[in-house]
């Protein structure tokens, strides 16, 4: 049970990181407008802000519904970084993809886990 306990811990870790990395990027793709400032885009990188919170929250208080908010939490991560890796000559948005995938592969495993 420890090694569960320290998993979640790290996804919700990976989750508000997530969360913080999406919300000041989303900020960055404002500014410099263009592509970056796509409506779809944005609406994405939104959802996957948060859904990275309620997925952080529910694990914090024990939901029964954290395993289902974790797979839905990886889904939009996976499709938040593949949305912002097609800016690959931005770091800040080369930041949010490694954000991304990071609390995209813990929240699968967490779904995994307590399915």
């Amino acid at each position: 049970m420890p090694e569960q306990t320290n998993k979640m811990e790290h996804c919700i870790e990976l989750c508000e990181e997530c969360h913080g990395v999406c919300v000041e990027t989303i900020t960055h793709c404002l500014k410099i407008g263009g592509p970056h400032s796509e409506q779809d885009h944005i609406r994405l990188m939104w959802d996957c802000a948060e859904i990275c919170a309620l997925a952080a929250d529910f694990m914090h208080r024990g939901s029964d519904f954290h395993a289902r908010s974790c797979g839905l939490c990886a889904e939009i991560c996976a499709r938040c970084a593949d949305d912002c890796a097609r800016f690959d000559d931005d770091p800040i948005m080369q930041h949010c993809v490694e954000a991304c995938r990071a609390c995209a592969a813990s929240c699968q495993e967490m779904s995994m886990l307590h399915a």
